[in-house]
């Protein structure tokens, strides 16, 4: 059996089979980003989603006889939040409802937000999380943020305990990346510049307020830098290092107030292997594969499976 899970957020077409023994199949493709610009509009998202989703899906379908799926969800909103919305969801789960409907099985509604702690559960071979109380933390191009997760539904309930109040950190590194010249996204050029950086780096201390961060500061010196002439490896380090240290003063503040919860990172940002290996070191923490980090639809189709196998009424 075969559980499908779809995913069109503003960055990725994203479409995923999860199967009964543990497999996952995925297929994605990144939405075209102009040279120079930082992302797109939501009525572009969703004109290149319409375009792009039904030939990953049929590249996907091949591998498999489409008979064998027995259930079909989709990302529907951002977050698992009463008004998230984002058009480009739209497209997902709209054709998740044609699919549900054509084959005649369950069609399952999740958020973003949930996909991406899914699939880094899965990644991490973290599944007795679903059973426990553990903080996540979403870090992006489109969210900045930590939750508190507890089981629910099958799934985890999750309620937002820190978060950027400006910029989010995947926001401040496709700036900075673009700046320098690089191809948005930018996380892995930007990544690889401050990997060949090996000289010494005094990074300004992050500015929170409470647990919350203020990122827009990182921007600024990126650009103060930049018309000063440091070298594009010194500037993409020093973003970096700040963005990591950010991160690390709210997950100090968070566990002081919640104390010694396991940890789980999840979104783009988080496959950076520079902040990767720092955390895992200090914290002992849970990271998803760098495929399971960027935007994907395998934590959607690992919901759709957990839904549809145990979420039935009893005899």
């Amino acid at each position: 059996m075969y559980f499908l899970g779809i995913d069109t957020s503003n960055y990725t077409t994203s479409v995923a089979l999860y199967s009964e023994n543990g497999e996952v199949l995925q297929q994605k493709k990144l939405l075209p980003v102009k040279e120079g610009e930082i992302g797109l509009r939501q009525s572009d998202a969703v004109f290149h989603h319409t375009s792009q989703l039904h030939e990953i899906y049929a590249d996907l379908i091949k591998k498999i006889n489409p008979a064998e799926i027995k259930a079909v969800g989709a990302s529907v909103k951002p977050r698992p939040l009463e008004g998230s919305y984002m058009p480009c969801f739209n497209v997902g789960a709209n054709t998740a409802k044609v699919i549900s409907a054509t084959l005649n099985i369950p069609f399952y509604e999740f958020s973003h937000q949930e996909g991406h702690i899914a699939a880094a559960i899965y990644s991490a071979k973290a599944e007795r999380l679903f059973n426990e109380r553990f903080i996540a933390f979403h870090v992006s191009g489109g969210t900045t943020e930590a939750l508190l997760c507890e089981p629910y539904d099958f799934g985890f309930k999750l309620d937002i305990v820190a978060n950027t109040l400006d910029l989010n950190a995947g926001q401040a590194i496709d700036r900075t990346g673009v700046m320098l010249g690089l191809e948005f996204p930018c996380g892995k050029e930007l990544e690889a510049l401050a990997l060949k950086y090996d000289g010494e780096l005094k990074v300004k201390k992050p500015t929170l307020k409470g647990g919350n961060c203020c990122l827009s500061g990182i921007e600024n010196i990126c650009k103060s830098l930049y018309k000063n002439n440091s070298s594009k490896e010194y500037i993409s380090a020093y973003c970096l290092k700040y963005i990591e240290n950010t991160l690390c003063e709210m997950t100090d503040k968070l566990l002081d107030k919640y104390g010694s919860l396991p940890l789980i990172y999840a979104g783009g940002v988080m496959s950076n292997s520079i902040i990767k290996e720092s955390f895992k070191t200090k914290y002992n923490a849970y990271f998803a594969s760098p495929e399971y980090s960027a935007d994907n639809a395998a934590g959607v189709a690992y919901l759709t499976y957990r839904k549809a196998v145990y979420d039935k009424p009893a005899d």
